[in-house]
């Protein structure tokens, strides 16, 4: 057999091995023909030879290791995969509720948590509802020193008032008072230092919510 004819012979024995593989697994061999006609060209094929052809036939085992799948193209899309979607995030609670207070006596501002502050008596004169010095409100010329009688008469029950801040200015204040409490407590001895110590933790809590 000249080099043509081996090379022809090892390209049909490849083309039988790849229908042996495509073959379906439940096969455990496959027919293979080799055909030699007149002129002394062999052919392998996996169909009976032409009429005139000399005809041998051999058995080709199946088996062998399982082919690999073929690698994605680059330009594949990547797979989906499924991923659950984060918790949505809870609303952040404001701060509680805090009040600028007018002192109903000398008229200054504070800040409070109660935007209801009890009422309270203060004495007349310092209220500004009369204005007269003090000396003559609890003694009239000439009634002589005031006594306890007459300054307990002329007490009036008086209340302070409050409105409610916004939750920006709820935080800004108790921002200003964290560093004032901070500025105190750097300067306390121990043993003042507790309050303080305690006044921290309480405003560090109201802070978590600004």
């Amino acid at each position: 057999m000249d080099r043509l004819g081996a090379l022809v012979l090892f390209l049909v024995v490849l083309l039988l091995l790849g229908l042996r593989l495509s073959a379906s697994a439940e096969a455990d061999t496959t027919m293979v023909y080799k055909c030699s006609s007149a002129q002394g060209q062999v052919i392998f094929q996996g169909t009976p030879c032409a009429r005139g052809q000399q005809q041998q036939t051999m058995q080709l085992e199946n088996g062998g290791p399982a082919t690999s799948p073929l690698p994605a193209p680059d330009n594949a899309p990547s797979p989906t995969v499924a991923t659950t979607p984060p918790p949505p995030a809870l609303p952040r609670t404001p701060p509680s509720l805090m009040y600028r207070c007018i002192n109903a006596v000398n008229g200054n501002s504070y800040f409070s948590n109660n935007g209801n502050p009890p009422p309270y008596y203060a004495p007349l004169a310092v209220t500004g509802i009369i204005p007269t010095p003090l000396g003559q409100t609890y003694a009239p010329p000439g009634h002589g020193a005031p006594t306890a009688a007459t300054i307990a008469s002329h007490y009036v029950q008086v209340q302070d008032s409050c409105q409610a801040m916004t939750p920006e200015d709820t935080c800004s204040q108790l921002r200003s008072d964290y560093d004032e409490n901070e500025r105190k407590l750097s300067r306390a001895f121990k043993s003042d230092q507790p309050p303080l110590l305690q006044r921290e933790s309480e405003l560090l809590a109201q802070l978590s919510h600004c």
